[in-house]
């Protein structure tokens, strides 16, 4: 890992973000892109164009006086950051940034506190998460003991999560981490018995991986919900993290859509990393 990007909008968040980063930065020795989205709004876009230019230039100006102090912080020390500041508040522009530097992982704030579902929807996070082909990392509160020594991996292993379960693979490689793969069977039209669970996996690790060997590592989990089983097991198994698959044109994967109980919501307090599905 040598490249993290953590879009900036001096909120709390995006500092949980930006410190987060900085952990990851200096046990990996990677170096920080932040990045600023400047927003040009309609009016200033209608005035004459050297107007437009003026207008544009003392908005720069502003925010990298804004941003140059922002990064001025404790937890950022010995740490290489790559101040980025562009003229736009379009999101999805995240991956281009990302592809531009080679970018190895986004880090994302989010103050969504009412469940995996609701991290994403209706907030420039879920934009992100749509767009990026990088992994994004997103954080919910202020980091303390920064760890990815075990890690969820949350997939309906259909051949769909190949890729993304393929990316997950490599990353937790190099970060060294512990990969619990799970598969959580609901009540309904998407229950399925032991076998036919076993066959799924089977079938998703051959052509995944050309091999079983990580059968053994698979659980199978009932429960009333993907989202209350997923996060149910990352509890039992004392979870740093998880990760999960997510569509680039609708955000979450059918695999986790749905409804989430307001319960179990409230406590997805760790940190989500989502893989897109090509």
């Amino acid at each position: 890992m040598k490249k993290i990007i953590v879009p900036v909008d001096f909120s709390d968040h995006s500092n949980f973000a930006l410190e987060t980063a900085a952990i990851l930065a200096k046990k990996y020795n990677a170096e920080i892109l932040a990045l600023h989205m400047l927003e040009i709004s309609e009016t200033i876009l209608t005035q004459g164009e050297s107007e437009i230019e003026s207008e544009t230039l003392f908005l720069l100006k502003l925010a990298e006086k804004r941003f140059n102090e922002f990064l001025e912080q404790d937890f950022l020390k010995d740490v290489t950051v790559v101040p980025i500041v562009k003229h736009f508040k379009v999101f999805s522009e995240v991956n281009e940034v990302a592809k531009e530097h080679s970018a190895d992982l986004i880090v994302m704030g989010s103050h969504g506190s009412s469940g995996l579902k609701e991290i994403f929807v209706g907030s420039n996070t879920e934009k992100v998460v749509r767009n990026a082909e990088v992994p994004v990392l997103v954080i919910k509160n202020k980091p303390t003991a920064l760890s990815f020594d075990n890690v969820v991996f949350a997939s309906d292993f259909t051949e769909s999560s190949i890729n993304p379960y393929l990316k997950a693979s490599q990353l937790f490689d190099t970060l060294g981490s512990n990969m619990h793969l799970v598969y959580i069977n609901t009540p309904g039209e998407n229950f399925n018995s032991t076998s036919e669970m076993e066959q799924i996996v089977v079938n998703f690790l051959q052509k995944a991986d050309g091999n079983l060997d990580k059968l053994s590592e698979v659980d199978f989990i009932s429960d009333y919900s993907v989202e209350k089983g997923v996060l149910s097991y990352a509890n039992v198994t004392g979870a740093d993290a998880i990760a999960i698959a997510t569509h680039g044109r609708t955000g979450f994967s059918h695999f986790l859509s749905g409804s989430i109980s307001e319960d179990i919501a409230n406590h997805a307090a760790l940190p989500v990393i989502t893989f897109r599905i090509d």
